[in-house]
């Protein structure tokens, strides 16, 4: 096993381990440890909400959520030798659950969770039509996930880090702030808001000198966003066997990793959409040295999928176009067309007996592949929602029989607003 650089201990806080790592993107946040060119290691980390959500059938956890105070990064870790115009190379060998706890209060310790989000505490992509705050519970056997609040489902987890980066620049930092004020000021009173400006109160910032939080933090980036630096990307194939190559911004690159998911379905798309967990991850790290002209990848990181995904080989698929559900026509919204085949494939799943907060949890945490089918055919774009028809217990084709009634159980627990 790779030597671990960040341990963490499930009995304490975030803020309380030994090595204290952050909650957000600033270049000034000193690193916790460094690495060689070459080097593996592994570096635990914590759920993004430390703690907060429970093991239980009430979503109240959701509904108030701490928004403010994610996510829970570790790093960031120093690579000897990296510098700006370099382009960093990441191997993930290996990530999990916590190891050794197969059971505990903590999400990773045996079980995830997921959440649709209120429309006040973040929203999610069907917002304005999933507005309250619910919650499922996935138990994990081995790589399978189960759930007592969406019954009649088994899948196979694509464990992945839902967010790691490197530390942007003073001016790639400003430009970030920049733009998503902008953003801000078209419509101030947003609910949810267009972006998350800095926070200071709630910020984290590892190991800097404490008389500098409250400057720093005010500058300091929300980790909620991908930006250029990579961040939280959430993509469900970026697992066991990917390799990825971040722009290095900074001297010694300043990588960070956390948001650890049990699975995910394409897009997050009830914002906490993963199963999410606390684990480890095993990493390698090298450089090319100038990479970002050499490549041109001077924004955003790219990567090769890691080969360790499950192989589902039948798919029933769901297509959305660009007409809202008001029957508005909208021009190649591939955002919009999206959300209709998310949609379509959460009333057909009603049919089979679920809830269709059910259905919207299941698509956010199962495998499921969203793709953009069109989007040169005016005015409709074209999305695809595909679901994996091994996952149920029932035949989910249809048939001239009629769709197979499932037994919902408990149900998905609604917060009280």
């Amino acid at each position: 096993m790779p030597t671990n650089i960040f341990k963490l201990d499930s009995n304490k806080r975030f803020v309380d381990q030994e090595k204290l790592g952050h909650n957000r993107w600033h270049p000034e946040i000193p690193p916790v440890a460094t690495v060689k060119p070459g080097d593996s290691f592994r570096v635990d980390c914590r759920e993004w909400f430390d703690g907060a959500i429970k093991n239980d059938d009430s979503a109240q956890d959701i509904l108030d959520a701490p928004l403010l105070t994610v996510h829970t990064l570790s790093g960031p870790f120093r690579v000897e030798g990296a510098q700006p115009g370099d382009l960093l190379i990441v191997d993930i060998l290996d990530v999990g659950p916590i190891p050794q706890e197969d059971s505990g209060p903590l999400a990773g310790q045996g079980w995830g969770y997921t959440g649709i989000f209120a429309k006040r505490n973040g929203g999610s992509f069907l917002t304005d039509q999933f507005p309250d705050a619910y919650k499922a519970v996935w138990d994990f056997s081995g790589q399978t996930a189960t759930s007592r609040h969406v019954p009649g489902v088994s899948f196979t987890g694509i464990i992945h880090p839902g967010l790691m980066g490197t530390a942007p620049s003073a001016g790639l930092l400003a430009t970030w702030n920049n733009r998503e004020g902008a953003l801000i000021a078209t419509d101030p009173d947003r609910v949810p808001p267009l972006a998350l400006p800095p926070e200071a109160e709630h910020a984290i910032l590892g190991g800097l000198a404490r008389d500098q939080w409250a400057r720093v933090g005010s500058e300091a980036a929300r980790t909620a966003p991908p930006r250029e630096n990579g961040g939280n990307q959430d993509i469900k194939n970026f697992t066991k066997g990917s390799r990825v190559f971040y722009p290095v911004f900074v001297d010694g690159a300043n990588l960070s990793v956390g948001d650890l998911h049990f699975s995910q379905g394409d897009g997050e798309i009830t914002f906490c959409g993963a199963i999410e967990m606390g684990g480890f991850i095993d990493l390698r790290v090298d450089l090319i040295k100038g990479g970002m002209e050499t490549y041109g990848v001077s924004e955003n990181a790219i990567f090769m999928p890691g080969n360790v995904e499950p192989q589902y080989s039948e798919w029933l698929a769901f297509s959305g176009t660009s007409v809202t559900l008001d029957g508005e026509q909208k021009y190649l919204d591939s955002h919009l067309s999206y959300q209709r085949a998310c949609l379509h494939a959460i009333d057909y799943l009603t049919k089979f007996g679920y809830s269709p907060e059910q259905a919207y949890l299941l698509l956010g945490a199962a495998p499921i592949e969203g793709r953009l089918s069109g989007v040169v055919d005016i005015p409709n774009s074209c999305s695809t929602v595909y679901l994996p028809t091994a996952i149920f217990d029932v035949d989910l084709r249809p048939s001239s029989s009629g769709p197979a009634q499932i037994d919902p159980g408990i149900g998905a627990p609604r917060a009280n607003a």
